[in-house]
This record gives structure tokens, sequence and C-alpha cells, in this order.
């Protein structure tokens, strides 16, 4: 690992170098901006430097979501025999060209450059000798201006269970350190719900069960690991873990309206349970406005209808099958006795 920390400071130191040549000296805002946008930066070359293998996820992601109705037939042919249905899905796969551990493969990738980083914010503390100062590649002055520097008057190498003993080596305020971490904790915590609900809300729960725990391990798992580890983070760790999450809800909300997922593979997935949701409540209304939404729906039903009888009427009526008069018929009752219209007209008059 050693290989990693030393490149990690390398990149580091780099970016630290071209903001130095930048901006002032002095602090803005209570914070060394250098440091700061050396992290932020290097997050951004780690970023480049693993785009290709990102739009590789993207593909297989979608390759993962064209080949859902197979998986879908192979679980109900093979159900209940687990292993002859792990060993058709791997054939599926091997068909196919599926790889589905490629959809985490930048986030492994990237677990080297966060404990390398973790490790080299953890090296850096007051009191150490020349040599560990300069170990992977630092120099000494480097060295003590990381040491002090802030992001809004917290030190970047301070963390929310810092001690008091630890805080007063480098002049920290434990009230500030523990705001500031707590804040950075939060956005670390949402942030990586959101990266994961992102995609899950634009391509579906996916049908295979492992897929789906997988999903879910992502969605719900990864957020609670940085919820119960982010305390114990450096400052300056989280905000690589932020800028990070940042970066990723940009990059994916770019791929997924550019190369949106196969509508094939969205009807076949199931949608994000929230989202859906949402979207039933907002079509169906309740109360008196479901009463009144019945009421116009039978309304308009009762009108088609009549017009249908009265098309059928009038079509009848121009062809000549159909009687003109409309009112009820004079025609007497069988075995009923006839009866004289005049006389009856007469008698209508007298009793008149």
């Amino acid at each position: 690992m050693a290989g990693i920390y030393w490149l990690i400071s390398k990149v580091m130191l780099f970016w630290h170098t071209v903001w130095d040549s930048i901006l002032p000296d002095h602090r803005v805002l209570s914070t060394n901006w250098q440091w700061v946008l050396a992290i932020v930066f290097l997050v951004i070359t780690v970023r480049v430097v693993l785009f290709p293998i990102f739009v590789k996820q993207i593909k297989s992601q979608r390759a993962m979501q064209a080949i859902q109705p197979k998986m879908k037939e192979l679980q109900e042919k093979h159900k209940g025999d687990r292993e002859t249905l792990q060993k058709e899905v791997m054939k599926l796969y091997q068909e196919e060209k599926v790889n589905p551990l490629m959809g985490c493969l930048p986030m492994f990738l990237q677990i080297p450059v966060f404990i390398g980083l973790l490790h080299v914010l953890r090296h850096l503390r007051p009191g150490m000798s020349d040599h560990s100062m300069e170990l992977y590649g630092w120099t000494k002055s480097e060295f003590l201006s990381a040491v002090d520097a802030r992001l809004f008057d917290a030190p970047i190498v301070a963390k929310f269970s810092s001690s008091t003993a630890e805080l007063l080596k480098i002049d920290a305020s434990s009230t500030t350190v523990k705001i500031v971490a707590a804040i950075l904790v939060a956005l670390m915590i949402t942030t990586t719900y959101l990266t994961q609900r992102q995609m899950i809300k634009k391509t579906g729960w996916n049908t295979d069960p492992q897929q789906r725990m997988i999903q879910k391990f992502m969605l719900y798992g990864i957020p609670f690991f940085t919820l119960t580890s982010g305390w114990y983070f450096p400052i300056g760790v989280i905000i690589y873990w932020v800028t990070n999450n940042a970066i990723t809800l940009a990059q994916q909300y770019w791929v997924l309206h550019k190369y949106p997922p196969p509508a094939s593979a969205s009807t076949n997935n199931v949608p994000f349970k929230s989202g859906a949701k949402k979207a039933v409540d907002a079509k169906q209304p309740s109360g008196l406005g479901a009463l009144f939404a019945k009421a116009r729906e039978d309304a308009a039903a009762q009108q088609r209808a009549n017009g249908k009888g009265a098309a059928k009427a009038t079509g009848a009526k121009a062809n000549g099958t159909a009687p003109e008069a409309t009112g009820p018929s004079r025609a007497p009752k069988p075995g009923a006795k006839p009866i004289n219209p005049k006389k009856g007209g007469a008698a209508k008059r007298q009793s008149g």
C-alpha cells in the first residue's frame, strides 16, 4: 500500500502547488482553499482516470436490463431448483457477454484511493520527526502547512471524534470541529443515498434476486456505513467523499438523460417504490374529489351510450327499416274489440 500512499500524496501535492500559485497565502473565510481544492481536484483526477470504466459500468447495466426477460423466463422455468438456476444464469451471462460485477467496479477501484487519502491525512500529525514528515514525498514545510490547513476554522486533519488533547495540539476548537464535521457527515450520507436512488429511480429495481440484493445494499447499506463510521473520518476525507458523490450525481444525470434505459427494460423492471407510489397517488383522487370524478365518468358514459343509440336510430330510419313514429303504439291489443275512431271522438266530446 505504500505505493498508493505515495501516489495519492503526489497528486494532492501537485494540485496544492497549482492552487498555491493562484490563490492568496492567507485564509479566506477561515479556510485554506489551496488544500481544500487540492482534495477536490484529487477527486476530479481520479474520476477522469476512471471515466472509461464508468462508461463500461453503464453499458453493463444496460446489458443487464436487456436480458431481464430471459432472466425472468429462467426463474419461472427453474423455480425451486436454485442450483440449476444459477448454472443457467451464468450460462446466460457468458452468452450475452454480461458481467454483473461491472456495476460495482468503479466503486471498488476508488476504495484504495479513499484508504490512501485516509492514511495520508492520519499521518499528518503535529510532533512528528523530520523523517516521518518527509514520508511519501512530503517536504517539512508542506507537512506543517497541511497540518495547519482549515475549513471554516476546522482543521482538515481533525475528526468529529477527536479528543480535546488532540485538538489542543493543533489549536482547534472542539465545538467548531464538531459542527463542521457533523454538517459534512450529513452531506456525505445524503449524497451517498441520492447517487444510488438516482440510478434505481431511473432504471427500476432489478428482477434478479441477487442483483436486487446488490441494489438494496448500495441504496441502504453504504449510507448506513457512512452514518456509523463518518464520525471517525478526518474532515479532509469527508470533503473527498462529498465531492466524489457530487460528481457522481452530475455524471449519472448526464449519462441517464443522454443514454436513457431501453423502454423494454423499464417495463420489465419493478419501478422505484416511492416514485411509483407518488405517481399512483397523484392519479387517484380521494374523498369528495373521487365522488365527483365518478359522477363525471358515469355522466360521460351515459352520454356516449345515448349518442350511440341515437346514431343507430338515425341510421335505421334512413334505411327505411324503422318506423318514423316515436310515440306509443296505437294498434289494438290482440283479442280486444275494435274501436270506431269516430265514435270514440264523439263520446269524448260529449263527456267534455
